[in-house]
């Protein structure tokens, strides 16, 4: 009998908050008032991120013309922030992780003792990140983005090494990403390749994909959401707002209700039906 049951939800509000505490703890409150499990910021360093030949790049953003570097800083949210959410989360009981894309912002959110951690598709191919990361022993979701089945194998290598519990998620690393380029049988790829638990973290701009995703055997559902997709921001038009989001959880809810415990009996609909139908047994 195939069986459903309630993924694992990942509200990922990365930098969508646009350095506005304020507009993270509105994220928060959206993604408790639609059940998610977590939810997802991101932690940089942009010293350490921004290539050098991109730090002095002049960019045009809402708080006016200022190098890449100086827009990356500006949206990074430090320790007082992460305090803030972290107490927040807490009020709300709400789980709450982050990506690392470095290894000081690794160190810097052990503080928080958090119960997952997050592995970007960006960093997927970062070894010693990886062994760091694995090392802590946290449940780990892992993006799989911009991979090579190679390079997925090295990451699930290390992280079964250090025998660090692990979540891989198919991934297509395009925001948004276009609904022909999703390939979500690679969902039953990895599955079959890893024997492990395979979720799914989308990017497109509806919400179908995801539902067809955890049909399929998604056990965890990450997807972006946002208080508005016109936003300034790279990520905001591969997220969900409010109505998507309320689409999202209510498709989810159908799905699971759909397919019943699998027993074939008459119900007394039936047999309300067949006393009109069935003119040869009145």
């Amino acid at each position: 009998m195939y069986k459903l049951k309630k993924p694992f939800l990942i509200a990922e509000i990365g930098i969508n908050h646009n350095g506005s505490i304020t507009f993270a703890k509105q994220l928060i409150d959206l993604a408790v008032k639609y059940n998610f499990d977590c939810v997802k910021f991101q932690k940089r360093d942009p010293d350490i991120c921004v290539p050098e030949k991109q730090k002095e790049m002049i960019r045009e953003t809402p708080w006016g013309m200022m190098t890449y570097l100086d827009y990356k800083k500006k949206i990074e949210f430090e320790k007082k922030e992460f305090n803030e959410i972290d107490k927040y989360c807490r009020e709300r009981k709400i789980k709450w992780t982050a990506s690392a894309w470095d290894l000081n912002s690794q160190n810097f959110l052990k503080q928080y003792r958090l119960k997952y951690n997050k592995i970007a598709s960006a960093m997927i191919t970062n070894l010693e990140f990886l062994e760091a990361v694995a090392k802590e022993k946290k449940y780990t979701f892992i993006s799989t983005g911009m991979c090579s089945l190679k390079d997925i194998s090295k990451a699930v290598n290390i992280f079964k090494k250090q025998k660090c519990k692990f979540t891989l998620l198919h991934c297509v690393s395009t925001y948004p990403a276009p609904i022909n380029k999703l390939n979500l049988n690679t969902i039953l790829t990895l599955k079959r390749k890893y024997k492990c638990d395979i979720g799914y973290s989308g990017h497109e701009s509806s919400v179908t994909p995801s539902i067809i995703a955890y049909i399929i055997g998604a056990t965890v559902i990450e997807r972006h959401i946002t208080l508005d997709r016109s936003m300034w921001g790279t990520d905001q038009s591969a997220s969900l707002e409010e109505t998507g989001i309320k689409s999202f959880s209510s498709l989810l809810n159908v799905a699971k209700s759909v397919f019943g415990n699998g027993k074939k009996i008459k119900t007394l609909d039936d047999k309300k039906i067949e006393k009109k139908f069935r003119y040869w047994l009145n």
